[in-house]
């Protein structure tokens, strides 16, 4: 009894053996069949490179500035009185900005004006003193030529004894007396004349000085020389301003105000082959806000020289500010289209990478393989990428999936057309 249940355990253990190994058969044939079958391609992004004539845009960083800004400042040593505008207003041409105290400069006017006149009376003395002085001259000169006459009248009548020697002697005398009369009388024209002089320089002297004090008295009224807007005072009425004294303010024209940037030495001369389209090139202005200006720009012109240490040269570009509402030291970036590209090829940024300063694009070729194409990348033109040498109008390129792609690699493309 015992040997049968003991047979017919072996029996079943072996039963349950064989099956359990038939099996372990079936599941392997079963995951060597799943291993053999191949994978799907995986899934890419695709984009067909596009062909097309486009503008080649050039940006480069700018700072307003005003036309004109013209600095304040005081050109007389005084105290502030009055300050006459209000501060980020539209002044104009002569209108009152500062008062300094014109007391002092009043007083030195009326001083010096009277100098002038005490020195017009002087001259006015010195011109009548030489009337009077000409007047005796020319009766010391009547008196000596009649006393010459009778000199010369008495030298036969002594001979023939009509007249004593002593009449002879007598009218020598006078004679002579007279000629020393005429001489004193030509001596006093002279000094006449000098005094005359005399008094003309110093009539002109205090005619300088009244016009140095009536400038100077000019000078205490501070007006603006430009029509624009007036910044902030930068002293305070009571202060003492003078001419070794900092600008009190700075009045600027705005409208057109100024764009200076700078462009590479390179840039430049690529600019300037063509002076005429230079001239004739429009700007653009991105606010810093990202914003671009309503108003088109224009080249006004370019900096003298190039800066040594840069390699770069200030370029200047003037747009119109109806407003004011563009004001100098603000930030933006000028934009231009310097030149046309025919016929540029273009693809996603996204679809081009970059390895150690190597360019390359994942192709899709016909047949859905990848082809890896190095590829020189030119000018960006918005979100896309111009290729100057590497690729070919019509060929796809891969612009998502790249990490599940390999050279020679079948895929399946999505979104080109």
């Amino acid at each position: 009894m015992n040997t049968q249940i003991s047979n017919r355990i072996l029996v079943v253990a072996a039963a349950l053996v064989l099956g359990a190994g038939a099996l372990s058969i079936t599941g392997c044939d079963r995951t060597s069949n799943a291993a053999n079958a191949a994978p799907p391609p995986p899934d890419v992004e695709v984009a067909v490179v596009e062909q097309k004539d486009i503008p080649i845009d050039r940006e480069w960083i700018g700072t307003l500035d005003g036309m004109v800004n013209a600095a304040i400042k005081a050109e007389v040593n005084g105290y502030l009185r009055t300050q006459n505008y209000s501060e980020g207003s539209f002044v104009r041409k002569g209108q009152l900005l500062f008062q300094i105290d014109e007391r002092p400069f009043q007083a030195s006017l009326d001083q010096v004006i009277g100098q002038r006149e005490q020195a017009a009376a002087q001259l006015a003395q010195a011109r009548a003193a030489l009337v009077q002085a000409q007047a005796q001259l020319l009766s010391a000169e009547a008196n000596q030529r009649k006393a010459q006459m009778d000199e010369d009248r008495y030298v036969p009548l002594v001979q023939q004894q009509a007249i004593t020697q002593q009449d002879m002697d007598n009218a020598k005398q006078t004679n002579e007396s007279l000629k020393a009369q005429v001489g004193a009388a030509r001596a006093a024209v002279e000094t006449s004349r000098a005094q005359i002089a005399a008094a003309q320089a110093g009539l002109s002297a205090a005619g300088a000085n009244v016009e140095t004090a009536t400038v100077n008295l000019g000078f205490t009224r501070l007006t603006s020389p430009i029509d624009g807007i007036v910044g902030a005072a930068t002293t305070q009425v009571g202060n003492l301003v003078g001419p070794s004294s900092n600008a009190v303010t700075t009045v600027s024209t705005l409208d057109p105000i100024k764009a200076n940037f700078t462009v590479s030495e390179q840039e430049y001369l690529s600019l300037t082959r063509n002076m005429a389209a230079l001239n004739r090139l429009e700007l653009q202005l991105v606010l810093s806000d990202g914003t671009v200006y309503g108003q088109k720009g224009r080249f006004s012109f370019a900096d003298r020289q190039v800066t040594a240490g840069t390699g770069a040269i200030q370029l200047t570009g003037l747009f119109p500010n109806p407003g004011n509402t563009l004001r100098p030291g603000q930030y933006g970036k000028v934009r231009a289209a310097v030149g046309f590209h025919a016929g540029a090829l273009l693809v996603p940024q996204r679809s081009v990478n970059e390895t150690q300063g190597s360019y390359m694009v994942a192709v899709v070729d016909p047949n859905n393989t990848i082809r890896i194409a190095p590829v020189k990348p030119g000018d960006r033109v918005g979100s896309k990428w111009v290729i100057d040498e590497g690729l070919k109008p019509g060929e796809r390129v891969v612009t998502d999936g790249l990490f599940k792609i390999r050279p020679g690699a079948p895929v399946n493309p999505k979104g080109a057309k």
